[in-house]
């Protein structure tokens, strides 16, 4: 689980990251990034699955738990690329992504933070 000050919680704070408008998919995963930061504090990260993707929400939060997962190991290996130049980032999961394994999801989310 990522530490309290990484999460993105707050419904307002998903719709501004949103608002931006900037954003890459790869491999069924797609990343939206918030504006830059202006001071130095850690950058929030949310992980979304939508219900239209999956009835049911055992396949919803296993497809946010490897999100989370394949995150917090590249923080912890300090891996993040140029993606902590930014305030808040949301990960959204769409129906691709369900069917696939970690390593899959664990790429393709590190694909995204060094493209963005």
């Amino acid at each position: 689980m990522l530490p309290k000050p990484y999460r993105l919680k707050n419904k307002f704070a998903f719709k501004a990251t949103y608002k931006v408008k900037n954003s890459a998919h790869k491999g069924g995963v797609t990343l939206f990034a918030g504006i830059l930061k202006k001071e130095d504090f850690p950058t929030r990260v949310g992980f979304v699955v939508s219900k239209k993707v999956h009835k049911r929400a055992v396949k919803r939060n296993r497809l946010k738990r490897l999100m989370r997962e394949s995150y917090r190991l590249l923080l912890k290996s300090g891996d993040l690329g140029n993606s902590q130049k930014y305030m808040s980032l949301v990960f959204v999961g769409s129906e691709k992504a369900l069917d696939k394994s970690f390593s899959q999801i664990s790429s393709s989310v590190k694909a995204l933070l060094e493209s963005i």
